[in-house]
């Protein structure tokens, strides 16, 4: 008797999650690593949310909402796409509350993805997409993202990806690991290929809030025509500094979301009641001045992880323009991005994602976050620059 089925055979662990475990594992045994695998900001919650979370707790809201989510926190969400995004959404039809974006990203594709249809994907993307594609019985189809083109698709290469399957494409803006900013003219290129062939266009947008140098995240819902054939995912976890909250949502037309509400009556029922109460408090009003001070020490520190890989022979590293990621290329070191990242942890206790994780174009690049500590980046990028040399 076979006891695991096959989808799960077919698919990869989770390079980003599975690096920061074995950095855990280490720290339990007394070792002092430095990590700078998965995505997670070194700071806690801003203390106003985390407040208004607990005094649900104490006020007893510890009951199942509705698969939808709370009205209160669903209302906030549609009060932060006006004020941040410009755009109108009905609480009551166009938005459900998901545990994160993986699990927003779930929903969209079960309820849009048949078996069989194609989902068109970047190379090198988030680790988890194709998986989830896979496991949704879709076929992730991934274009490449050129360093040449400021890993940006062009029409061309869209097009040459289309065929009778084609069913939708994802897409990550602010994007990681690369940490392109969408402009409005990439935006377009990718909605007139999806209004030409009739596709859905499926954005994570959880980095809108982290963009640098003065740049302005767009989301796609908003270009012309886009609104009916776009399914937008947000969430807190990570610009709030909420990962460990999984709190987010999915905006849609109508249909949409009463898809992924059946789904969700099932697989779920509903997100926690207090954790939406946390969250809807941090959508209600604009960002206060000490997260907007939280994220202009953020850009701080992704410029100086930059700068520094940039000072470190046979690599590379352009500024993200948005997320909180290096994306270095280290083509210059004789070794492959998995053997580099596994020497970083073995010998020098630093973790790091190897750029092969993200797809087979990643290949010669590693990923760091930038959001720890200022204590924990200055060390972790000598023993970056000192496990390097040595593998010259």
């Amino acid at each position: 008797m076979k006891k695991i089925a096959k989808r799960i055979s077919e698919i990869p662990i989770s390079s980003t999650v599975h690096i920061a475990d074995k950095a855990f594992e280490l720290r339990r045994a007394g070792v002092h690593v430095i990590d700078f695998s998965a995505g997670r900001a070194h700071e806690s919650t801003p203390a106003y949310v985390t407040q208004k979370a607990s005094q649900a707790l104490l006020d007893g809201d510890t009951h199942q909402t509705m698969a939808l989510g709370t009205p209160e926190y669903r209302q906030a969400c549609a009060l932060k796409l006006y004020r941040d995004n410009e755009i109108e959404a009905d609480p009551e039809s166009e938005i459900i509350a998901t545990m994160g974006v993986k699990q927003g990203l779930t929903l969209a594709l079960m309820a849009s993805v048949n078996p069989g249809d194609e989902v068109i994907v970047e190379d090198p993307c988030f680790v988890s997409y194709q998986p989830l594609i896979k496991l949704c019985e879709g076929q992730p189809v991934s274009i490449p993202l050129r360093p040449s083109n400021r890993f940006r698709w062009t029409s061309a290469d869209l097009e040459n990806a289309i065929s009778p399957r084609t069913r939708a494409i994802l897409l990550n803006s602010p994007q990681n690991p690369t940490g392109t900013v969408h402009t409005e003219d990439d935006l377009d290129i990718i909605a007139k290929v999806a209004q030409d062939h009739d596709l859905l266009v499926i954005t994570d947008e959880i980095y809108e809030r982290v963009t640098w140098g003065g740049r302005k995240h767009i989301c796609m819902a908003t270009r012309p025509g886009m609104r009916e054939r776009t399914i937008t995912v947000m969430g807190l976890t990570k610009t709030f500094s909420m990962g460990g909250w999984r709190i987010g949502f999915v905006f849609a037309p109508a249909e949409n979301i009463a898809a992924m509400t059946k789904l969700q009556q099932h697989l779920l029922t509903c997100v926690g009641s207090f954790v939406q109460a946390g969250a809807a408090e941090a959508f209600r009003e604009p960002p206060r001045p000490e997260v907007v001070a939280l994220w202009r020490d953020w850009e701080k520190r992704c410029v100086y992880v930059s700068s520094e890989l940039n000072g470190i022979k046979g690599v590379s590293c352009d500024q993200p323009e948005g997320a909180f990621y290096a994306w270095a290329d280290v083509a210059g070191i004789d070794a492959t991005s998995l053997e580099i990242a596994e020497t970083l942890l073995r010998e020098h206790h630093v973790a790091v994602v190897p750029g092969s994780a993200f797809g087979q174009n990643g290949e010669g690049y590693i990923r760091i976050t930038c959001v720890k500590s200022w204590e924990d980046l200055k060390e972790g990028m000598q023993r970056i620059r000192k496990g390097l040399a040595k593998m010259q």
